[in-house]
């Protein structure tokens, strides 16, 4: 059963992540994963990124929209399977818009090239880290006990 705790753990990681891996099935039906740069978000549940319609991308996701999205912090690591959905919604992306997308992308938010990719998310798993201490000795205990090391709580939450 999903918490508000879990939901939160998921946001805190999320958020104090600086770059987002993407996967997605390209048009050949290879995994492709690539950097994307973090935008804010309210929720979990809808994430959103900048990118542009010509990218290899955007075709692979037009023709088969199921994505996952990874994200790593000091916090711990999520891991977000979801459904991709791009969108031409121009006032969401000029709000979106700062100094690092117009560092990666040409033009500006009124470039009908930049568009964007929601991304609603299923379900998100993810690993809390205990904290660099408290890994090292859990490591150390399962190399002299051989024993499996807890290195975190672990769970699946429903988006």
């Amino acid at each position: 059963m999903t918490t508000n705790d879990d939901r939160g753990t998921v946001a805190e990681i999320m958020k104090e992540t600086r770059t987002a891996v993407l996967t997605y099935v390209s048009l050949a039906g290879d995994l492709v994963s690539m950097p994307m740069g973090m935008q804010d978000f309210e929720d979990p549940a809808t994430t959103w990124f900048i990118t542009q319609r010509s990218s290899d991308k955007v075709s692979a996701i037009e023709a088969d929209p199921r994505v996952n999205v990874s994200y790593a912090s000091k916090a711990g690591w999520v891991s977000l399977s979801g459904t991709a959905h791009v969108s031409d919604d121009t006032a969401k992306l000029e709000e979106l818009w700062d100094a690092s997308a117009g560092a990666f992308m040409s033009g500006g938010p009124e470039d009908p090239d930049n568009l964007l990719l929601r991304i609603d998310g299923a379900t998100a798993e993810y690993w809390e880290n205990p904290g660099k201490v408290a890994i090292a000795v859990q490591v150390a205990k399962g190399l002299v006990t051989d024993g499996e090391p807890d290195l975190g709580d672990n769970d699946i939450v429903t988006l």
